[in-house]
């Protein structure tokens, strides 16, 4: 343990925000095992010496997935051919849907392979993916015909396939990792020991630190590799440091700790609603101490610990109310009749953090616009800083500066200061985290309005209303608005991937990582159909529209100026679903 470490535990303990280990033994307490299914060794596996191979692991993988995100809707613009609102559709989908795609990992993590296992499988699909976009960039017969003069003949339709099943592979293979990497990460900080307690918290900042020095690459250097030397050696890179990513995972093997599959987690939801539902009639004892529960302390589900029991949603207690009918016939074997109190608890965790839940959809839809509208303001901006162009995607580059730069500055001292007014071991607590992230996000969409305000008034001074050129404002401008969609990011992400593992069931984390997963991909679906409504809205009757193919005539700013005014009734909406939040209780 590093010094810096052992003086901040220290200081908890002074301040009685740190309770004594609950397991002082040599093994992990929290049914951790190694790869062979055998307890593990506190100080032989686990904690900082295993998470290196981790966090190399999601760096390179970040790394290749921002490689082909961060510039996609350019390629679809200037080698596909598309017009901006179709661009940006294809981008918000395809962003949405690796987002989506994390509910199948999650399930078969949870259920029947466990986090190792599924990481390397779907790592596997999604380098075969890699490798199939990159030849659609390369191959003569898969490549999109470049421009003729003004004349842009449209792709073939085996070049459009190509193209698209590489990149839904890679939807699939991302998103079936993505809720187990930060679990499986968590997962080498024991809970029961308070020191690796603490520890998992700071695991979270750097583990979002890792994923944005790879989106630093991206958004920096294949971007320009992309702009200036070609799509195949652009797509090729990030091929390469997928194989590195697979590699990094792998080394780490021996040191890792695993947690064992519980059952399939959807299977238990449903038996609990199914026996709530069959017990309609039968009456709730007032004794929450006679629901039924296995009487040791293993719980009936492997590898989770017992929850107690929580007063809310007492019509979900009928699924552990042991019948008259269960008595006589002595059927305590039938979940689907009768569940143990930790099942029911299950899903009233889910019911509980779901509003939540709901009220971060439209941060990631705020979040989406860096890879498509602020790339396309950036387009008609001055890209030019003395001799040298910069590309427009690459702007995204000082989102990923503001993440590098708050991480460290939140994990080191923010933490420490808000500790001492909040009493919280990790300085806010993950819901008061989440809160401050969405109030900055709507003074991102705030200043990305008045820069585009701006923009539009130099147009129409320059007289280029009519014209599909840049304006004479440099693209540093747009600085601001990325730094801060990068602060909120640290404290609205980090703080949901902290909530939703803390909170959720032992044998649900990879489902409730990959829920919280979800509201990323709603939110691209969701930024995907505003872009939609108002497009068809504001064009009626001939009208040019908000979001024209040229924008020196549209309003971008008044869809900017939308997404600041939902997010801030979202913010108002989230303040009191967190207020009436009751926390997990474990046993």
């Amino acid at each position: 343990m590093s010094s810096h470490e052992e003086e901040e535990q220290r200081l908890l303990l002074e301040d009685g925000l740190l309770a004594e280990s609950v397991n002082k033994g040599p093994y992990t307490g929290d049914g951790s095992v190694d790869i062979h299914g055998n307890p593990v060794l506190k100080e032989n596996t686990g904690n900082w010496r295993a998470c290196p191979f981790i966090l190399g692991n999601e760096c390179c993988e970040r790394l290749a997935y921002y490689g082909i995100a961060t510039n996609l809707v350019t390629y679809l613009t200037r080698k596909l051919h598309q017009g901006n609102a179709a661009a940006a559709r294809n981008v918000t989908t395809w962003s949405g849907t690796c987002y989506l795609t994390p509910l199948i990992g999650a399930v078969l993590a949870d259920a029947y392979w466990g986090r190792y296992w599924t990481i390397a499988v779907f790592s596997t699909i999604y380098f075969i993916g890699m490798g199939t976009l990159t030849l659609s960039a390369s191959v003569s017969i898969f490549k999109p015909p470049s421009c003729e003069g003004s004349v842009c003949p449209e792709a073939s339709p085996i070049e459009y396939a190509v193209f698209f099943l590489g990149l839904y592979l890679i939807a699939l293979g991302t998103g079936g990792i993505k809720p187990c990497v930060s679990s499986f990460g968590a997962d080498q900080f024991d809970d029961t020991d308070s020191g690796e307690r603490v520890k998992k918290g700071s695991f979270f900042n750097w583990f979002y630190f890792s994923i944005n020095i790879g989106a630093l690459i991206s958004s920096s250097f294949l971007v320009w590799v992309q702009d200036n030397w070609g799509w195949g050696l652009g797509f090729g890179i990030p091929t390469l440091f997928m194989g590195l990513a697979i590699i990094s995972f792998f080394s780490g093997t021996s040191l890792y700790r695993f947690q064992k599959p519980g059952g399939s987690p959807i299977t238990r939801v449903c038996q609990v609603v199914v026996a709530s539902i069959r017990k309609w009639k039968v009456e709730v004892p007032h004794d929450s101490s006679v629901l039924y529960e296995l009487p040791d302390k293993a719980s009936a589900i492997e590898g989770s610990r017992k929850l107690e029991h929580t007063d809310e949603l007492r019509c979900l207690d009928k699924a552990a109310t042991v019948s008259d009918l269960d008595a006589k016939t002595e059927s305590f074997s039938n979940p689907w009749r009768l569940c143990t109190v930790t099942q029911v608890e299950e899903l009233k965790i889910l019911v509980r953090m779901f509003p939540v839940w709901v009220t971060t959809i439209l941060f990631s839809a705020v979040y989406a616009q860096i890879s498509t509208m602020f790339v396309e303001q950036g387009m008609v901006l001055d890209t030019t800083v003395g001799s040298f162009t910069i590309p427009p995607a690459s702007l995204s580059t000082f989102d990923v500066i503001s993440v590098i730069i708050w991480v460290p500055v939140y994990d080191r001292f923010l933490v420490p200061i808000a500790r001492r007014f909040t009493g919280q071991e990790r300085g806010f607590s993950a819901l008061q985290r989440m809160g401050i992230g969405l109030f900055i996000s709507i003074l991102a969409m705030s200043a990305a309005a008045l820069l585009e305000i701006k923009r539009l008034s130099i147009a129409k001074a320059e007289h280029l209303e009519d014209q599909n050129v840049a304006v004479p404002l440099s693209i540093l401008w747009q600085i601001p608005q990325y730094f801060l969609v990068g602060a909120a990011e640290v404290f609205t992400f980090i703080g949901q991937i902290e909530f939703f593992y803390d909170q959720s069931p032992d044998a649900m984390r990879s489902l409730c990582s990959a829920i919280s997963l979800l509201t990323t991909a709603l939110g691209n679906y969701l930024s995907a159909f505003i872009l939609t409504v108002v497009t068809y809205v504001t064009t009626q009757g001939g009208k040019t529209g908000w979001i024209p193919d040229n924008l020196n005539e549209g309003h971008l700013d008044y869809f900017f100026w939308l997404l600041a005014g939902l997010s801030f009734l979202n913010f108002l909406v989230y303040l009191g679903c967190a207020l009436r939040y009751k926390s997990k209780r474990a046993t």
